[in-house]
């Protein structure tokens, strides 16, 4: 066999990049690849999704395999890849100071607020760009099977393996994965256990910096809220678990019922900051992440509260005992869509049970 065909290059599409375009894809993971090379692999039938030819503008979907040609295929036509920096001392203590759950296959991190997942146009300081420090003789370099917004703090699962990356990506295309954030928002809600179901989309204009609620054009977005506990009417502390993955998915749902994340300036606006002390800082953190295990049984880690998120609960007479005691409820309300199959499914059990009696009376002897 070729030894080029042999070097093809393979990729899980991860959740975060479910159902962006392929050439998008190049821009976030290997932007060192042009335009030209990738629309080149695609009309030569080098570039491959799950086995079948892919254009440049076709979507792909999380878990899908994206294989691409070996490095020596495209190096006369495409930029040399970036070498990385090697890290210093301080940098690798950094790094293994965020891990707070590690095994033979997955790490998981709690991510500061303030440091991005991974990097782009003018973002240096990045946790992908850590993991060197976190690789061992297992499976080479940790992989990022999910991300965190860059000013959203806590649990952040990382792949030592190429299974468990495979693995952890079905996990969270398939919502098996479950993910519990605290948050302290503007105001009270009026249900105190809620679901908000509003479809999300870019917002135009932002360079896809900025989502929106579209009812017309966005993609099913779902999120569970409960309120915790409440002072007055100014703010409350809420459990959030986001059911689907939108970018930034919980930021754009609070605020669109009116109730943006305390320190969201990007969607909240002024009125996402609260004044008598507490900080600025956005206060959503990723509390508790729960995924099954590649060998069996499960992963399931607590990370604790950045700085400003725990001065903000005790200066508002909040005690994370309420947040802790609050029981994970697997029980997911159906979608309308289910509701509507499901009494569509009732509405034919009873015509035909009906149709059923009809024939039974019929033939009754007299």
């Amino acid at each position: 066999m070729n030894k080029l065909v042999e070097n093809v290059r393979q990729f899980v599409i991860a959740p975060d990049d479910d159902g962006i375009r392929v050439d998008r894809w190049f821009k976030r993971h290997l932007d060192a690849t042009s335009f030209t090379t990738v629309a080149k692999w695609a009309r030569t039938g080098q570039l491959r999704l799950d086995g079948a030819r892919v254009g440049p503008g076709d979507r792909v979907q999380a878990g899908q395999m994206l294989r691409i040609p070996p490095v020596e295929a495209v190096r006369t036509t495409a930029r040399p890849q970036r070498e990385r920096t090697p890290l210093t001392a301080d940098e690798e203590a950094f790094a293994r100071e965020m891990v707070i759950h590690r095994d033979p296959q997955a790490l998981v991190l709690n991510k500061p607020p303030g440091l991005a997942t991974q990097g782009g146009t003018k973002t240096t300081a990045h946790v992908d760009g850590l993991l060197d420090a976190l690789q061992d003789d297992l499976d080479g370099r940790p992989k990022l099977v999910h991300r965190l917004d860059k000013d959203t703090s806590g649990a952040l699962l990382v792949a030592r393996t190429s299974r468990a990356a495979a693995f952890f990506a079905k996990a969270f295309s398939g919502r098996t994965a479950k993910k519990v954030y605290w948050a302290l928002v503007v105001g009270v809600p009026s249900i105190d256990d809620g679901m908000i179901e509003l479809p999300i989309a870019k917002q135009p204009g932002t360079g896809g910096e900025k989502m929106h609620v579209d009812e017309a054009e966005g993609q099913a977005a779902r999120s569970r809220y409960r309120v915790i506990e409440r002072a007055g009417n100014r703010t409350c502390w809420v459990e959030l678990q986001p059911l689907t993955g939108r970018t930034h998915q919980l930021r754009v749902h609070m605020a669109a019922i009116g109730h943006p994340i305390v320190g969201d300036g990007k969607y909240g606006g002024p009125a996402a900051f609260l004044t008598g002390g507490i900080s600025r800082k956005m206060h959503l953190h990723a509390r508790r992440i729960r995924v099954d295990h590649p060998d069996g049984g499960e992963i399931d880690v607590t990370a604790e509260l950045p700085q400003h998120f725990a001065e903000s609960l005790a200066s508002l007479g909040f005690e994370e005992m309420a947040g802790n005691s609050m029981p994970i409820n697997d029980f997911v309300p159906p979608t309308r869509e289910e509701k509507k199959a499901k009494a569509r499914a009732h509405a034919k059990g009873v015509r035909k049970a009906r149709r059923g009696e009809r024939r039974g009376r019929g033939s009754r002897d007299d």
